[in-house]
């Protein structure tokens, strides 16, 4: 088994209006997926209704082989969009990526050893040791999605998802964590991400799902970022122009630029 994860048919509505429809494709495991498209084209319900925080009308989820269940879940990693977060709630980088512990620990069952040596190591990897004590609220938000990363990695999960992770976040930030995830998908780990930025996919990732409600291409980001098929998918919300041998795309009035 290669496949990381398999989506048939998926389909998922907020109150009897259509977020995604018909949803199928799949990645394999060890890949690095970027999910691009519109605001509001269904790229957060797609996390969503992967890890079943959201009931799909129709269609199936497969992660590792399994369906999504309690067991399967703990595999699963999510970082989610920076807003769904309350930076002002009362806990420690620390305390934050013990979270990821909690799957594997038995109901009122204290850390141990283990689980504390799990959570140095992965914000050692995250390179946020040194900033172990310090709340949440008073980290920049590079760091803050670097201890949501290491969150997942004290889980052991085996696939990362991640809504927006660097929106918001100055550029230096955003390379470190883009190249904190090679060094992950390096590790055999899989990576699916949700961005604005064609530029970054088209450079950095494997794979490129576009989507609008409705998968409208899956490939490698040089055939799926052409022209037409970005139209296809941003209708009226991006311009597609040529200049000077590179394709600029122009979203909202924001260029992203794709060499």
């Amino acid at each position: 088994m290669n496949k990381a994860l398999e989506i048939k048919n998926l389909s998922v509505a907020y109150n009897g209006r259509p977020a995604l429809e018909g949803i199928t494709f799949s990645v394999p495991k060890g890949a690095m997926l970027g999910v691009v498209g519109p605001n509001g084209g269904g790229k957060s319900t797609l996390l969503k209704a992967m890890l079943g925080l959201v009931r799909p009308q129709t269609g199936t989820v497969e992660i590792l082989g399994h369906w999504v269940d309690r067991r399967v879940r703990k595999l699963v990693g999510y970082v989610p969009q920076r807003e769904d977060v309350d930076w002002n709630f009362p806990v420690s980088a620390f305390d934050v990526v013990m979270m990821g512990r909690v799957p594997s620990m038995r109901p009122f069952r204290r850390p141990t050893a283990r689980d504390r040596e799990l959570v140095w190591e992965a914000l050692k990897t995250a390179g946020m040791e040194r900033l172990s004590d310090t709340p949440i609220g008073g980290l920049s938000g590079g760091q803050q999605q670097r201890v949501f990363l290491a969150r997942a990695l004290a889980q052991e999960a085996q696939v990362l998802l991640l809504d927006e992770p660097v929106s918001g976040v100055d550029a230096p930030s955003q390379h470190e964590i883009f190249d904190l995830l090679h060094r992950l998908q390096g590790e055999g780990k899989t990576v699916v991400v949700t961005t604005h930025d064609l530029s970054c996919v088209a450079e950095r990732f494997d794979l490129a799902l576009l989507l609008n409600r409705r998968v409208i291409s899956l490939g490698k980001p040089e055939e799926v970022f052409s022209p037409e098929l970005l139209n296809e998918a941003y209708q009226s919300h991006l311009m597609v122009l040529e200049i000077g041998g590179r394709t600029v795309a122009v979203e909202d009035g924001t260029p992203k630029h794709r060499g």
